[in-house]
């Protein structure tokens, strides 16, 4: 099974192409979903996330926007909450591509926003990211109710720079040339994608040597290519 991982920036696009992708008949798994199942009522987090920072629990589910104001600008508390909650998304992650598995399914995409800061690009055969001027993503952004600069600003501090991520992409994909043409872009990748054969799952197949896919992988740069074009492979 091909697992594509589809990452960027804040207001870059990245549920748009989520979006798309279900509707080119691939199985999402979106991970800030998965955070808020945990946060909310019953959720496995609650429990832990309500000890390690009182009041934030209100009516047995964690208030997001305490939680929110707890940890902005504070890398400490910050660190201390993904210690709870990320563990259990990673579980949440490891069922979704079971159940995939077991349906039978070629291509599955994991929509992860951190994908590279928490390190899970290397799971993916491929990385698709998506973005866009940086004065479009600030509009779009800014756009968002309850919205400001500042908070903006903080977010963007935890992320890596677009122009890293980029360099890090198999495949780049512009979300200010329109939904056409993104459908478009996001289509050849699922047709280039549906001709590999997945490293990544079941976990076991790229257990032995290890350092192979590391030095054998190959890696989509394909900054200029598209439709019709094939990328390098390095």
């Amino acid at each position: 099974m091909v697992i594509i991982g589809l990452t960027g920036s804040i207001g870059m696009g990245k549920t748009t192409a989520a979006g798309m992708f279900r509707h080119l008949g691939l199985p999402v798994y979106d991970s800030d979903a998965a955070v808020h199942g945990l946060l909310a009522l019953g959720g496995a987090a609650v429990a832990a996330v309500g000890e390690a920072f009182p009041g934030v629990v209100r009516d047995g589910a964690v208030d997001r926007a305490m939680l929110r104001e707890r940890v902005f600008g504070n890398k400490a508390e910050l660190r201390r909450l993904e210690a709870i909650v990320h563990p259990l998304v990673r579980r949440v992650q490891r069922a979704f591509l079971r159940r995939a598995a077991a349906r039978g399914e070629r291509l599955v995409v994991l929509d992860i926003p951190l994908l590279f800061e928490v390190g899970l690009a290397a799971q993916c055969d491929a990385v698709v990211v998506v973005t866009a001027p940086a004065f479009l993503q600030r509009a779009r952004v800014l756009s968002r109710p309850g919205m400001t600069a500042e908070t903006l600003a903080g977010i963007l501090a935890n992320q890596l720079p677009d122009r890293e991520k980029r360099r890090r992409a198999g495949f780049v994909v512009p979300t200010s040339l329109g939904r056409a043409h993104t459908l478009r872009r996001l289509r050849w990748i699922v047709r280039v994608m549906s001709g590999r054969r997945g490293k990544y799952w079941p976990p076991a197949a790229h257990l032995p040597q290890p350092g192979r896919y590391a030095r054998n992988r190959p890696r989509y740069r394909n900054h200029g290519a598209g439709p019709g074009k094939r990328p390098p492979c390095r």
